[in-house]
């Protein structure tokens, strides 16, 4: 596991605050890997979600840290989005 996704699954954990989501999400970091964020939490790895996240790591990066709104990363360009928008919602207002 790279350490950019290492970073990402402990920053999403703690955003979490030991919780989990209702269903599934994907994050797919640019050259680096991805995260499943479920019920149980986050940890690096991929699986048949409800919606996927695509961005680099920078733009992730600053996602976490607070520095980049979700939303304006997504209205930029930065971060793309299939599938449940809904739950990318709700995702988009933990991260924020």
């Amino acid at each position: 596991m790279s350490d950019v996704v290492t970073q990402a699954v402990a920053a999403m954990n703690e955003k979490l605050n030991g919780g989990g989501i209702d269903g599934t999400a994907q994050f797919n970091i640019e050259g680096e890997g991805s995260m499943i964020v479920d019920a149980d939490g986050a940890r690096e790895g991929q699986a048949d979600a409800d919606v996927t996240f695509n961005a680099d790591a920078d733009t992730f990066r600053e996602i976490f840290d607070g520095s980049l709104n979700p939303t304006s990363a997504f209205m930029s360009g930065r971060l793309s989005i299939d599938g449940d928008m809904g739950m990318a919602m709700k995702l988009a207002s933990t991260l924020a």
